[in-house]
């Protein structure tokens, strides 16, 4: 560990002893902020040039959007952290080629966004604010922090026919425990990290930890859903979308792949094919999730 970030975890770590609030307020703001704001590649330029730009402020922050096409019940994109709209390339270029339209955003202290910061309930605002102005998703392709977001915000009433799951994160535990471990903070920051998130971000909302995890509840997402993860991905682990795929059972299929790591998965050809193909199947009758079906009963 950098001899800084050994001296920032021994202050958390003291400080969560003596005044949590602060503890936890000063670990969320390391939490939710990317490592770093990577660029435009020169194998995307062409392909983004060719988008609508668009752009929607969540906290006061502008966020740009993205459009290819002006059909009805487009495919969003949801890219992961320290990552950008830009890296779906090749499957933007391979939706649009089927002739779909496809939506998608930079998030909040990323690509082309303001801010420094990005967290989940601003990825639900962002979610919200295109289904209202676009209607329904046809399907949300989505990777590593981007998977967890898509289900939290589809338990929202936000409706999409069918997800693709690359690399994905199923807990936010999962990325709290990476978290502490990359940063050496204790449970005591832990506890209070957890605490701002409970009360500060989501006071409205009890019982927010289970609907952050993407494997409960499964049948409020009633969308069909692959997986695709890889062996050797050293930022989410390959269990993370196998508890996705038992949780979902027949509507869940996994693909699971070797040597392309967390972020080269985007750029397979192959994987790009399944993913498409999987689009392109013939759709099964769309069925609404268990709360609007109780609630029409």
């Amino acid at each position: 560990m950098h001899p800084t970030a050994s001296l920032l975890s021994t202050t958390l770590n003291l400080t969560a002893r003596l005044a949590p609030g602060l503890a936890g307020r000063a670990a969320f703001a390391l939490f939710v902020r990317p490592l770093g704001r990577p660029g435009l590649r020169p194998d995307e330029a062409a392909l983004m040039a060719e988008a609508a730009t668009g752009r929607l402020t969540v906290d006061g922050i502008p966020v740009t959007t993205y459009r290819w096409g002006d059909g009805e019940r487009p495919v969003l994109v949801v890219h992961g952290w320290t990552s950008r709209a830009s890296r779906f390339a090749g499957f933007i270029a391979a939706l649009r080629a089927q002739g779909r339209t496809v939506v998608s955003f930079d998030a909040p202290g990323h690509g082309e966004s303001g801010g420094r910061a990005t967290t989940i309930r601003r990825q639900r605002a962002i979610i919200r604010l295109l289904h209202a102005e676009h209607g329904d998703f046809s399907a949300v392709v989505a990777h590593s922090f981007g998977v967890v977001s898509t289900f939290f915000a589809l338990r929202d009433g936000i409706w999409a026919d069918r997800i693709v799951a690359l690399g994905g994160i199923a807990d936010f535990d999962y990325l709290l425990a990476r978290f502490r471990r990359m940063t050496g903070l204790g449970r005591a920051v832990d506890r209070a990290l957890r605490d701002h998130v409970q009360y500060r971000l989501f006071p409205d909302e009890p019982g927010i930890w289970s609907r952050f995890d993407a494997t409960g509840s499964p049948d409020e997402i009633p969308s069909r859903i692959l997986l695709v993860h890889d062996a050797d991905d050293d930022v989410a682990a390959p269990g993370q979308s196998r508890a996705i795929a038992a949780a979902y059972g027949d509507r869940a299929r996994l693909i699971e792949t070797k040597g392309l790591g967390h972020r080269r998965i985007l750029k397979d050809p192959e994987v790009i094919a399944a993913a498409v193909g999987f689009l392109a199947e013939p759709a099964p009758a769309r069925q609404a999730p268990a709360g609007i079906r109780a609630a029409a009963r």
